[in-house]
């Protein structure tokens, strides 16, 4: 029979891994990753950067014009689709209250496993190592993250219809790699981001927004899920042990 210290942990500890498996995988669905903060459309000087939605949304990826596209028109990005907000009409734009378009372009897997160069736009620069690990490993940890998550769930329920709580240490490691996962992706996403502005030497306005911070809060629940249940399998084998030893003495 468990006890109710054990049984308390592990409940705790499958609310924590549920909370941080919803939080990454809205992180990964969204394109709040880093938001940027523009200048009014009345303010700005050069029409000629102002793109039509059938440009952004479709034309070749070229990741110096893309980054200034989202300097420029409040962009948004996440790992899989940055958003910008720009005039309908590119020959109006400096009405006092210009109609405003929201147009998304998703990554295809082209272009998330495209080589970065050591000076964006410039295919003659060569290929940057740094940024194009950067840039992969921003993308594919977190599905490692959500698929260890859930190949621990499954070992769990496994655990759980077996009657026994030893194999949940395993889950316990599974949460503990993720949340090393997702830490490193949080990393590898703040130093792309930072080599890029760096790269382009733009003086942006803008900062992480609510998808960023929700991989950020994952981690560290990533982390607690596993400490609980690995401390619960550990202990209550222990203590499962000594009560055995007991009645055989």
């Amino acid at each position: 029979m468990m006890d109710n210290r054990f049984a308390t942990a592990l409940v705790i500890a499958c609310v924590l891994s549920i909370i941080s498996t919803i939080y990454i995988a809205a992180s990964i669905g969204t394109d709040f990753w880093y938001e940027y903060q523009s200048p009014p459309f009345a303010s700005l000087d050069n029409t000629t950067n102002v793109p039509t939605a059938e440009e952004f949304s479709t034309g070749e990826f070229d990741e110096k014009v893309f980054a200034e596209h989202l300097f420029q028109w409040n962009g948004t990005m996440g790992l899989w689709r940055m958003c910008i907000t720009h005039p309908n009409n590119p020959h109006w734009y400096r009405s006092p209250d210009p109609d405003k378009v929201h147009t998304c372009r998703s990554f295809s897997l082209s272009d998330q496993f495209k080589s970065k160069y050591v000076d964006p736009g410039n295919h003659n620069s060569g290929d940057d190592f740094l940024r194009t690990c950067l840039w992969r490993c921003q993308f594919l940890l977190p599905f490692v993250s959500l698929g260890l998550m859930c190949f621990g769930a499954f070992i769990g329920l496994c655990a759980c219809a077996c009657h026994r709580i030893y194999p949940t240490i395993g889950t316990g490691v599974l949460h503990l790699l993720a949340g090393v996962c997702t830490v490193a992706t949080v990393i590898c996403y703040i130093a792309g981001i930072e080599l890029l502005h760096y790269k382009l030497l733009a003086k942006t306005s803008g900062g992480y927004s609510w998808s960023f911070f929700l991989a950020c809060v994952s981690a560290p629940l990533q982390f607690m899920a596993a400490a609980l249940f690995i401390w619960a399998a550990r202990t209550n084998r222990k203590e499962y042990s000594r009560m055995k030893a007991y009645r055989v003495a």
